[in-house]
């Protein structure tokens, strides 16, 4: 199934992480390249960077990349109850309230990187499962109405956004 048709219709919050994906581009397909890209981006991130902020009240790197893997389980859990056509509103979470708790200043890069593959693989399995029809299912969370398949699209995004600022803003490339 395409991106497209999930990119337009979406709580203007994840917007921004929409907007960089290609509305051509297969959800699964791309969920299968980030998955075997993105360990290979942490890899390239120098020992000496790991925690490291850009400013001051900021998250190290490795914060914001256990942020990124608590995010995908959020957001796959919220796929599995739209999937399974639960029409429950779900409540939204205080990311801030997780990094603390994380621990992922004590992390190495090989751990997230493997319980990164672990989470993405998850998550494109439970994809996988889905028809073209429960990818247009809706659902609410956090207040706001979308469709099974934009979840997986803010999944992408999400993390393709926060790929974006670690370089930028951490490791100045």
């Amino acid at each position: 199934m395409q991106l497209g048709p999930f990119l337009k219709d979406c709580p203007e919050y994840y917007r921004p992480y929409l907007e960089t994906l290609d509305p051509q581009d297969s959800l699964v397909g791309f969920m299968r390249r980030q998955r075997d890209n993105f360990p290979k981006f942490i890899q390239s991130i120098p020992d000496n960077l790991w925690l490291h902020r850009y400013a001051e009240g900021k998250w190290s790197v490795a914060e914001a990349l256990l942020h990124v893997l608590d995010t995908e389980r959020v957001f796959q859990y919220r796929a599995l109850r739209f999937g399974r056509k639960d029409n429950t509103p779900l409540p939204g979470f205080d990311q801030d309230a997780y990094v603390p708790q994380s621990g992922a200043n004590g992390r190495s890069a090989d751990s997230v990187i493997a319980e990164y593959q672990a989470v993405r693989s998850a998550t494109i399995t439970l994809f996988e499962t889905f028809s073209e029809a429960d990818l247009h299912w809706k659902g609410t969370a956090s207040t706001q109405e979308m469709f099974l398949g934009t979840l997986g699209c803010i999944i992408c995004g999400h993390q393709r956004h926060h790929r974006d600022v670690l370089r930028a803003r951490y490791l100045g490339r």
